[in-house]
């Protein structure tokens, strides 16, 4: 079989593309080199929706950020993922940086973001009385907002899988060659023949690029640090609180979460390796320092864990979108940094609309299906609701995660969802097992127990998130 569309990289760029993709009598697969989708960028970042305002006018990341915001709620509505729009804040610290905070507010206007305004120091400290005393104001931007980057990309790659399109796993791409308009793609024993190539492989497009002769892709590892904090306090803000930008980025930033955490980082160091996702302990430092300059309060004691993400920075310092100039038939996805999250849904229709234009007479899938239905989760439900569940399955009476209140059955769902977890990490994304204060201390060894007996394999073969990352080995006594 030959599919029309082989989209490489399962993150959520991969995922809102092969959703797009599903709209049409197209033939799409989904290739992720690991075993599960948002393994990547799209599992560790900050999980804000920028409003568009930090982009320079004129670039596809102003105009894909400003149209990406808007459709965001709309989108995460139809997958019923988790999305607040609690605007965000860029304090300043001094007149010279409410110059910044003006300049900032000029290009949101040129690039079109609604809502936005500069506030004084009362009116921003009227707004959020937690921050520091030694602000001078802020630019206030009511569109922007938070969403879990890894709940949208596992909701938009099921919805894609449940309207017709493949997903392949632990398909590490290795080699690509062309011939008479057809694509063959390796991995290892296994291949694939496609008419069209979408390279969102992310931190790694280059390297998928260059299979195909094209070194246009220009990248730079940017590695960044985060804390996550109970939710004992997660309502110390409730905009997202940036500082003044800087060439390295967005800086420290201190935003709720979607899940009633409290979120504080990122770091921003270049890196040469591309798999790097250390913590460190001067990065955590450095966390620790300038949090603190925009909340006095906030404090790592309250940390839960700690992380680190990889962005793919482009040379060019804009999104790389479009038909390589070796073969247009290839389309690039890549240095999809911040505001690649919030760019996402309006970066999936511009790759769709090239490759649609490029075939010709695309007919609509009309059996399409949008609405991905919402998944049940217990520790949400109403004392009627659930007794009901439990009723017709007595899984969902079954505590699996104490901290974050995840029952059996809550676990089973995530394992036979199309693109289901396999492993001990996708099971942790999908439902929250393991994300509370213990860090699945309690609740690890009883979710191994129970995709063993899903999965109908060895309890030794579950891995933390696959490639070799075994749990348990053999019995001790």
């Amino acid at each position: 079989m030959c599919y029309d569309v082989a989209i490489i990289g399962a993150g959520v760029i991969g995922a809102l593309t092969a959703r797009e993709l599903s709209k049409y009598n197209l033939k799409t697969v989904l290739l992720e080199a690991t075993n599960d989708v948002a393994m990547g960028a799209s599992k560790a970042n900050s999980g804000i929706v920028h409003a568009g305002f930090d982009a320079k006018p004129g670039t596809l990341k102003a105009h894909l950020n400003v149209k990406g915001c808007a459709m965001m709620s709309e989108v995460c509505r139809e997958l019923s993922v988790p999305y607040k729009k609690n605007g965000s804040l860029v304090v300043a610290f001094s007149e010279e940086e409410m110059q910044t905070v003006k300049e900032l507010y000029d290009r949101g206007v040129a690039n079109g973001v609604p809502d936005i305004k500069i506030l004084n120091r009362e009116e921003l400290k009227a707004l959020e009385p937690n921050l520091s005393d030694e602000v001078f104001g802020a630019l206030d931007a009511e569109s922007a907002g938070i969403v879990c980057p890894y709940e949208l990309t596992i909701a938009a790659t099921e919805n894609a899988v449940t309207n017709g399109v493949e997903f392949i796993r632990n398909f590490k791409v290795d080699a690509i060659s062309f011939d008479d308009g057809i694509f063959t793609v390796k991995a290892d024993d296994r291949e694939i023949k496609t008419k069209f190539i979408v390279d969102a492989a992310g931190a790694h497009s280059d390297d998928i690029a260059e299979m195909i002769g094209d070194d246009c892709v220009k990248l730079i590892m940017r590695r960044g640090e985060y804390f996550i904090l109970d939710k004992a306090v997660g309502n110390m803000v409730s905009h997202t609180i940036f500082q003044c930008p800087t060439k390295m980025g967005k800086g420290i930033l201190v935003s709720p979460t979607v899940d009633g955490n409290l979120l504080i980082g990122p770091t921003a160091e270049d890196m040469d390796h591309k798999d790097d996702t250390a913590t460190t302990a001067d990065g955590l430092g450095t966390i620790k320092k300038f949090s603190v300059k925009s909340c006095p309060a906030v404090s790592t004691r309250n940390a839960i864990t700690s992380f680190t993400g990889l962005r793919a920075h482009p040379v060019n310092d804009d999104f790389i979108l479009g038909p390589s100039k070796v073969n247009p038939q290839f389309i690039h996805a890549s240095g999809i940094e911040s505001p690649g999250l919030t760019s996402a849904p309006a970066i999936a229709e511009y790759l769709v609309d090239i490759i649609k234009d490029a075939i010709g007479n695309v007919e609509d899938n009309e059996k399409f299906n949008g609405v991905r239905e919402d998944v049940f989760r217990f520790r949400h439900a109403t004392d009627e609701e659930k007794a009901a569940a439990i009723a017709e399955n007595p899984a969902y009476g079954r505590i699996v995660c104490r901290c974050e209140t995840i029952t059996e059955g809550e676990i089973i769902d995530a394992i036979k969802a199309p693109a289901g977890a396999r492993d001990v990490d996708g099971v942790k994304r999908r439902t929250r097992a393991g994300m509370g204060r213990c860090q699945g201390g309690f609740c690890g060894s009883k979710v191994v127990e129970i995709l063993a007996r899903e999965l109908g394999c060895e309890i030794n073969d579950i891995t933390k998130f696959g490639n070799g990352s075994n749990i348990l080995f053999d019995k001790t006594k």
